[in-house]
């Protein structure tokens, strides 16, 4: 189980959930140290007072801010402990919206919310399950790591997901950022939406949904231990410079997506039409006589044991 990182309550109107705090997501990443090329001694670190020119240990070390050249204000912990602030052993829901009408920029990482004892065990599962019905999000607040922050609270399966968000001045405008203006023509943008089709999934499962730079990065260091040859790298594709035709990058695009899911090639026009037609065409009502012989079919087989393969 990971372990708690912060204890607090949550906050509904009158009614107050005790909490735990504990990451959702882990990291599997491989990690590297620095260490000296010479002898493969590792490098470290070491806090050294600027005055004194000597290491210091942390119990020597304490938090302050600075007003002038030389003019330090200390803070202790248990001044960040007992802030004047309500939301500093909690967080205090101010307001429920539609999920849709937060803006995924906006989210952050994500920690479970786990009930504090058996007294919060009832107050917790009624926040879940009226969250759960409402079809809405809560958006919090609450001091974290040395400051006020926004958060989103929701339903993940059994269990409550609090999400850090970002405050909206946190937010780069991206008009700078964006492309001079050119103009797209119909059957590029169908291009486009046919390529989108092909790629589209009903879930993030497959192969390709599987963290590869850590399995190459974990191939080079098992050569590298055994003393064997590096793998090789794949060729990079050459588009430097090169000015290509964006149909035909769309239709192909589209021929290997249908190729890897094992479907027949087709063009961006074709794809499109059928994808037209498939959502013109209403699915066809059974009679209501065959139905009710599939019902009757239905409750004679349910008791019977399926044969084994």
């Amino acid at each position: 189980m990971p372990r708690s990182i912060w204890s607090g309550a949550i906050s509904f109107g009158l009614v107050t959930v005790p909490v735990n705090v504990a990451s959702a997501t882990e990291n599997h990443s491989i990690s590297f140290h620095q260490y000296h090329l010479e002898d493969q001694g590792r490098i470290r670190y070491r806090k050294i007072c600027e005055i004194e020119d000597r290491q210091v240990d942390e119990s020597e070390i304490g938090k302050g801010y600075e007003v002038a050249k030389g003019q330090i204000i200390p803070i202790s912990d248990a001044d960040l402990e007992n802030l004047p602030l309500p939301t500093a052993k909690a967080v205090e829901i101010e307001a429920f919206v539609p999920l849709e009408s937060i803006d995924p920029i906006r989210i952050s990482a994500g920690y479970y919310l786990t009930p504090k004892g058996q007294v919060a065990a009832k107050p917790y599962k009624l926040l879940r399950e009226a969250l759960g019905r409402s079809s809405r999000v809560a958006i919090a607040k609450w001091a974290w790591h040395g400051r006020e922050r926004l958060g989103m609270l929701r339903v993940r399966d059994e269990a409550l997901v609090l999400h850090v968000m970002y405050w909206p001045d946190e937010i780069r405008d991206p008009t700078e950022l964006l492309p001079p203006p050119v103009e797209l023509t119909e059957s590029e943008i169908d291009g486009a939406l046919a390529l989108i089709d092909s790629m589209t999934r009903e879930a993030l499962e497959g192969p390709e949904f599987h963290d590869s730079y850590t399995d190459a990065l974990a191939q080079i260091i098992e050569a590298k231990r055994e003393d064997k040859p590096l793998p090789e790298a794949p060729e990079p594709a050459d588009t430097d410079g090169k000015v290509f035709d964006l149909m035909a990058a769309l239709n192909e695009s589209v021929a290997k997506a249908k190729a890897s899911r094992g479907e027949g090639t087709a063009d961006v026009h074709e794809l499109r039409k059928k994808a037209a037609a498939a959502k013109k065409t209403p699915a066809r009502k059974q009679p209501a006589k065959k139905a009710a012989a599939k019902k009757g079919a239905a409750k004679k087989t349910a008791g019977r044991r399926p044969r084994s393969a």
